[in-house]
């Protein structure tokens, strides 16, 4: 052979593991020389309309030609930069198109190779994180790496899912003083991250939820039962520190165990809302720890004391949720008994300096009338 190999050749006159090839390139296709079976140097001239193109290799990183000549098929493996470059340059434009159509295919099969193996090593060490610190450890270390952008993602996706099949209340005095609430409740909070949706929907439930993200339902049956407008404060004060203390992403991430912490600690994004996603409404039954309700509590607590809103209204909506509660046993429930949850919010409330309530700006019986009204509306 007259040159150096730069390639390697294979076909049927040739022997099974290929045999090293001398590849150019020139304006209108391939120059190859090769040495064939009886030690002959053989050279053929192969047009650009002639070659078929793809990838191969451990990594992907050869470009792959094939052709026949002479009825029998030729395939050349090239991994030399300097004549993909040229290759490239040289090729008309439907094999220059293809080309970066399978350059795209090979990065893809990259990333996605590397992503197996990340989270390979990532399990690994997860496991051995976990043996050592224990789980609870692991997952707090792992939510705190989430930026808040990817905990609204999650969010959003569980609500649009949740809300395709309710009615939401999209304007009105109950709607109004929703905003009001929740307007004095997030005006105190320092450096807020999250830009809170209160969303109100016509359903009996009385209650209120939150997800990741600063994503909020209230619903009209929880406007309807409260006594007062501190109460709704009280409900959304715990709801809001529910988001606040990222509860939900923890409750997430356990629920969706090692593989999601794995995920996270890789740093995929896209991998940690597509597990999240895969819960869908489902979100809305992962139930809070008695821990995180008890934080959300006193949390909210203070929060209302900043917000200059009375905190009686949430001690006394427990209050009246503990009168529905007879005969169940706190250590049984999976939250604290609502007697007991009023009780401790009252030692808490008796340690926060005196200070006077601002009243709202609506009218509480106003709001409630409206409610009413749109019911008789509706039905």
């Amino acid at each position: 052979m007259t040159h150096t190999p730069n390639a390697l050749c294979f076909g049927h006159d040739l022997p099974a593991a290929g045999v090293p090839c001398h590849v150019a390139v020139g304006p209108d296709g391939l120059s190859i020389e090769f040495t064939d079976g009886s030690n002959r140097v053989a050279a053929e001239a192969i047009p650009f309309s002639a070659l078929s193109i793809g990838a191969g290799g451990f990594d992907h990183d050869h470009l792959v030609l094939q052709w026949t000549a002479n009825g029998m098929g030729r395939t050349v493996y090239l991994k030399d930069p300097t004549v993909i470059i040229a290759f490239r340059q040289s090729a008309p434009p439907e094999l220059r198109d293809y080309l970066e159509r399978t350059a795209e295919h090979v990065r893809r099969s990259r990333r996605s190779r590397r992503l197996v193996i990340a989270v390979a090593a990532g399990s690994l060490s997860a496991l051995l994180l976990t043996l050592w610190f224990g789980f609870d450890t692991l997952v707090s270390l792992a939510v705190s790496r989430i930026p808040v952008e990817w905990e609204q993602k999650i969010g959003e996706a569980a609500q649009r899912d949740l809300l395709a099949g309710q009615t939401v209340v999209a304007g009105g005095p109950a709607v109004e003083a929703v905003r009001e609430i929740t307007k004095r409740l997030t005006a105190p909070i320092p450096d807020n991250p999250y830009t809170f949706h209160v969303t109100v929907v016509r359903s009996d439930i009385v209650n209120a939820f939150a997800l990741p993200g600063g994503y909020v339902v209230v619903f009209t049956g929880l406007l309807k039962k409260a006594e007062s407008p501190e109460e709704v404060a009280g409900v959304l004060s715990h709801e809001l520190n529910h988001v606040l203390q990222r509860h939900g992403l923890e409750r997430i991430v356990k629920t969706l165990g090692i593989v999601a912490v794995v995920t996270i600690l890789v740093g995929d994004q896209q991998g940690l809302i597509g597990l999240a996603k895969q819960l869908g409404v489902e979100l809305l039954t992962l139930k809070f720890s008695r821990e995180q309700e008890t934080e959300a509590d006193v949390t909210g607590l203070k929060l209302l004391h900043r917000a200059r809103i009375a905190p009686d209204g949430m001690i006394r909506f427990f209050e009246r949720l503990s009168e529905s509660e007879s005969g169940r046993v706190e250590l049984l429930s999976t939250h604290p008994m609502s007697a007991a949850r009023a009780e401790r919010l009252k030692a808490e409330a008796a340690s926060l300096p005196p200070q006077t309530p601002e009243p709202f700006g609506f009218e509480w019986r106003r709001v409630q009338e409206s409610l009413r009204q749109d019911e008789k509306g509706s039905s």
